[in-house]
């Protein structure tokens, strides 16, 4: 018997958790499947930034522009331990555009949207700046501004995870194999992969999202009848870690010669991140890989500014996504718009599809998703997420004159209640988990109690948290979407962890 819901989720990117977490805070029956893990694909490939996107000035994208700093502010007070705020210097020669001209491009991109966060833009003297030190001499003057940072896998998990709380059923490893319209329901099928057995849940719901990201014009093709007017082009972006650049909290944004934009970012502490590409893609978009030339790339524009210089042995790890852009007919990757389109086939039984966007504006796309099913959902409620903080993220502590989003003064007490974590990782727990770091530890008291170190860093009481509440499964959803910690790790760190994990899922009650 076909278990029923309002709304059933494709996909579990952000947009598609976005979507659940929007739907199950107004009242409806939703169910969410993964094909993989959460954020797995492109939700974990991004460049990690909450931004209006500057260069998108260029090509006079101006209204995404503006949705987009306007949702900076929302998700900086949503989510302060995973999105804080970050300064980017943009260093300035002659073979650029005029100085004027990149000022005038930065006064616009301040006052394109309200900001209470964060500063306003200004042009800096090199030689004076802690930001002109790792760069060549002839860097004498730059721009200052402000964007966000975010840690883009805990977005999707956190946005999961309230959907969850909120009575939505998520459900990874698990593919909508069918979809067809049975009156005014849908009929699909779905099938998870659990210890190399095969479950089959039969589902019917009232509306189906199609969030699925570079798979979202196959699945659309493979609905009976399905309305499809869009494309999606695939691009691939790609980005190399090396050890840190510099010891400045700010990063960088470069134009290079070929007029594409690459950052250079402070990461985890210990590393420099630095991307991104955009090259077309057509090949299978689950095993998408950087090439040597990307590499040599990304090393060659970072050289043509840094002091010290890298090359493809300084590299400590890769990753690349697939962004799924919708297509516009542009004919530099670099110039497609990052804008979405959402189209809702209301034939009967509503399928709505997504096509395009970026991780800044997927909460007002869910939104936005939301008035588009709503006729057809009966749904009364009003958005609600503007004002709604991500789980960890109201930092507010009882009792404590301790603003909502000030992390660092939820950090300071975080430590006074646990004085026997050490500093490192009193912290990385308060970035990851913000106000539900306490649950993690539970009643431990000391180090010892958090049980076993897995891999370095990595804690029994950390672990079993994850796949009790995050959904985490294997080494890798540990080790690189729920955290950074396998930046750390070799592979006996990995064995270990994965020889852990079966042995939890072997002592696990049988369902």
């Amino acid at each position: 018997m076909a278990l029923e819901y309002d709304l059933l989720v494709v996909g579990g990117g952000i947009n598609g958790a976005g979507i659940a977490r929007d739907a199950a805070g107004r009242g409806l029956r939703v169910i969410l499947c993964e094909q993989h893990d959460l954020a797995q694909h492109t939700s974990s490939a991004s460049t990690k930034l909450i931004h209006g996107g500057l260069r998108y000035l260029e090509y006079y994208e101006f209204k995404l522009v503006r949705k987009a700093l306007q949702e900076r502010e929302v998700l900086l007070r949503a989510a302060p331990h995973i999105i804080w705020p970050l300064r980017f210097v943009m260093p300035h020669d002659a073979s650029q555009r005029p100085a004027w001209m990149i000022r005038a491009g930065l006064l616009m991109y301040d006052y394109l949207a309200k900001r209470e966060i964060l500063p306003a833009s200004h042009g800096l003297k090199l030689s004076e700046h802690a930001a002109g030190k790792p760069l060549k001499g002839g860097y004498r003057k730059g721009f200052v501004y402000s964007d966000g940072w975010v840690d883009d896998a805990r977005l999707v998990a956190l946005n999961a995870l309230d959907a969850h709380e909120r009575g939505a059923r998520i459900m990874t490893r698990t593919k909508c194999v069918s979809a067809r319209r049975d009156g005014d329901r849908w009929h699909a099928v779905l099938e998870s992969e659990n210890e190399g057995r095969t479950q089959v849940l039969e589902v019917q719901a009232r509306a189906i999202v199609n969030a699925a990201g570079p798979w979202a014009a196959r699945f659309a093709d493979a609905v009976p009848g399905a309305k499809k007017s869009y494309n999606l082009r695939l691009i691939k972006g790609s980005h190399i870690v090396v050890k840190r650049l510099f010891d400045h909290p700010y990063a960088y944004i470069f134009q290079n010669p070929d007029k594409r934009i690459i950052f250079a970012i402070p990461y985890q502490d210990d590393f420099t991140l630095i991307g991104t590409t955009d090259l077309e893609y057509h090949g299978d978009a689950g095993r998408v890989e950087i090439s040597s030339e990307e590499v040599a790339y990304l090393c060659e524009m970072a050289n043509r500014y840094f002091t010290r210089q890298i090359s493809t042995a300084d590299v400590v790890w890769t990753y690349s996504g697939v962004r799924p852009l919708l297509d516009d007919s542009a004919e530099n990757a670099s110039a497609i718009t990052r804008d979405y389109l959402l189209e809702c086939d209301a034939a009967g039984a509503p399928l709505l599809n997504v096509w395009g966007g970026k991780i800044t504006t997927y909460r007002k796309l869910a939104e936005e998703a939301l008035a588009m099913l709503s006729e057809g959902l009966g749904v009364q409620d009003r958005p609600w997420t503007d004002g709604a903080p991500l789980p960890g993220g109201d930092l507010q502590q009882p009792g404590k004159l301790v603003a909502r989003y000030d992390f660092d003064g939820f950090l300071q007490e975080f430590c006074r209640r646990h004085p026997w974590l050490p500093a490192d990782l009193a912290r990385r727990y308060a970035r990851n988990y913000g106000a539900r770091a306490d649950r993690l530890i539970g009643s431990a008291a000391s180090l010892a109690e958090l049980g076993e170190e897995l891999a370095p860093g990595l804690h029994e009481a950390e672990a079993r948290y994850l796949v009790g509440v995050e959904w985490a499964r294997g080494a890798d959803d540990i080790l690189w979407r729920r955290s950074k910690l396998g930046l750390y790790c070799g592979p006996q760190h990995v064995a270990r962890l994965e020889a852990w994990l079966a042995q939890q899922r072997a002592s696990a009650p049988s369902a």
